[in-house]
């Protein structure tokens, strides 16, 4: 099992990143991420990496940014959060049979990770998946991620076709879900609704209620 490490230094780049980051913002989390929220959960949600003011400044997957807001609030609706806003890492907020982790767990220059920094996080990741339930389900949030939960996976991208409000049922019994990101970009430009993001939870929570058997 390769176990979360709050020191790890796998990629050289977002590691020197970081150190110059944590220069600039002493009071900032700028270490690598954990994943946040129920430890035995049914639904995992996959994102693409920390934001430099967001999960980097807070230690919380979004949280502290605006790509936060959609996804709480749309959680504490559906009923996997007891509070519809995350506002820090302290703020008592529980996620219910829910988790949150990123495809990187290190703020990435320009939120933009590399394939190869992708493929070294890809253990923590595949790990996270392996422990998830028989008809559990993961949610990937833009096509980075979902590659990402291929990967770790191990089924083939060419099967599994990225698309908003996709659904596939992989190797493992696991089933994923796509879903545009909720940046503020996206959201702001309509790309991603607010319906539209409901509509995939709404698939998400028939999936869980009512598993595929056999």
């Amino acid at each position: 099992m390769t176990a979360f490490c709050f020191d790890c230094r796998r990629c050289n780049r977002l590691a020197d990143f970081l150190d110059g980051v944590r220069a600039q913002h002493p009071d900032y989390h700028a270490r690598p991420v954990a994943p946040f929220g129920d430890v035995s959960p049914r639904l995992l949600i996959v994102g693409l990496a920390p934001g430099m003011h967001g999960a980097n400044r807070s230690g919380r997957p979004f949280t502290g940014d605006y790509a936060g807001v959609l996804l709480y609030q749309t959680l504490y609706k559906f009923g996997f959060a007891d509070k519809p806003a995350s506002i820090s890492s302290d703020d008592g907020l529980r996620l219910i049979g829910c988790r949150i982790t990123n495809a990187v767990k290190c703020l990435p220059p320009e939120n933009k990770p590399t394939g190869d920094e992708v493929k070294r996080c890809n253990t923590y990741l595949a790990d996270e998946i392996t422990t998830l339930k028989k008809d559990s389900v993961v949610l990937a949030l833009g096509g980075i991620a979902h590659k990402a939960v291929l990967m770790a996976t191990a089924d083939r991208a060419a099967v599994h076709k990225f698309g908003h409000g996709a659904k596939h049922r992989l190797n493992n019994g696991l089933t994923l879900f796509d879903s545009y990101h909720c940046s503020r970009y996206n959201t702001q430009t309509r790309r991603l609704t607010a319906s539209m993001f409901e509509h995939v939870f709404t698939e998400i929570r028939r999936s869980i209620d009512q598993p595929v058997t056999g």
